[in-house]
């Protein structure tokens, strides 16, 4: 096993625990990872796919090469949510602690994942 695959294995436990720790940071830093209105039925959806995303991402942990198509949906949809929502908080000045929040943690996520991910499987016998 060499040195990236197991940075990407650490990363995705990393990124797993983060995903399940959404709804205790919304309560700890609302302004930073809350929609407003707080505690809204959006807000609850999204903790819920967040947590079930952060459940199979630490599955995915064990076996990455096995789970390359979650692994590039959570890279592109962190890159896609992020950059809609900081667009949203340059925007909206209520919204601006996301800039310092979840918006970077997400481009975080994008970056980390997307550099340690292999484009492929690379097969054994290769």
């Amino acid at each position: 096993m060499d040195n990236r695959h197991r940075y990407l294995q650490i990363a995705l436990v990393v990124v797993g625990i983060a995903f399940l720790s959404i709804y205790p940071l919304i309560e700890i830093w609302p302004s930073g990872w809350g929609w407003q209105p707080g505690h809204s039925k959006s807000e609850q959806m999204i903790v819920g796919v967040y947590a079930i995303l952060g459940i199979f991402l630490l599955l995915a942990a064990r076996k990455p090469e096995v789970h390359l198509s979650l692994i590039w949906f959570t890279v592109w949809s962190s890159a896609i949510h992020g950059l809609i929502m900081a667009g949203q908080a340059i925007t909206d000045s209520a919204e601006r602690g996301h800039l310092f929040g979840d918006v970077p943690a997400l481009i975080l996520v994008a970056i980390v994942l997307g550099f340690l991910t292999p484009r492929e499987v690379v097969s054994a016998q290769e």
